[in-house]
């Protein structure tokens, strides 16, 4: 159970508010949405926030669910993984792929699974979440991979999904199953 109450699934008020969300969502609450709505204004700005993340930056599907399964698995928000790997799945990342995320360091370095875009992914995102601090090195990597515009994205989505995994963790918030 959730650390801070849930709020009812056919919660409808403040109607402006859970409309968006529900819009956002495909028309159910999650249980992240269900602990945020405590807070009516949290959950709006949330909502405008994280939509933003996640359906209007420039960085491509795949790119974007690795950062936020990394996150998830360094900050150990199960909940965030159970959700993000099955979006990387949706956006084109393999079962293979997928495990092989267990390791971020490792999967970092696989030539083999990850294309180069994505290896600086998993790099930015491990240093960012670990250290908050990129090296020259992952930098310079980074800026050769991603546009300036993308850069600046991919680390929003670090960030961003840093603040959801702290939320998800604090609040012990569990998958819907």
């Amino acid at each position: 159970m959730t650390r801070i109450a849930l709020v009812p699934l056919d919660l409808a008020e403040p109607k402006e508010v859970v409309a968006a969300i529900r819009q956002r969502r495909g028309g159910a609450l999650s249980n992240l949405d269900r602990v945020l709505l405590n807070s009516p204004t949290a959950a709006s700005a949330w909502n405008a926030f994280l939509g933003t993340v996640r359906q209007r930056l420039s960085l491509p599907p795949k790119v974007r669910e690795i950062v936020m399964c990394v996150v998830a698995i360094q900050n150990g928000a199960e909940y965030e993984y159970f959700h993000h790997s099955r979006e990387f799945e949706a956006a084109g990342g393999t079962a293979e792929q997928t495990a092989a995320m267990s390791d971020p360091a490792k999967a970092a370095r696989n030539e083999a699974l990850f294309d180069a875009q994505e290896r600086v992914a998993f790099q930015v995102t491990l240093e960012m979440t670990r250290d908050v601090q990129l090296s020259d090195e992952t930098l310079a990597r980074a800026k050769e991979a991603f546009s300036n515009e993308g850069l600046v994205d991919l680390m929003v989505t670090v960030g961003a999904y840093n603040m959801v995994s702290r939320i998800v963790v604090a609040c012990d918030i569990q998958p819907e199953h």
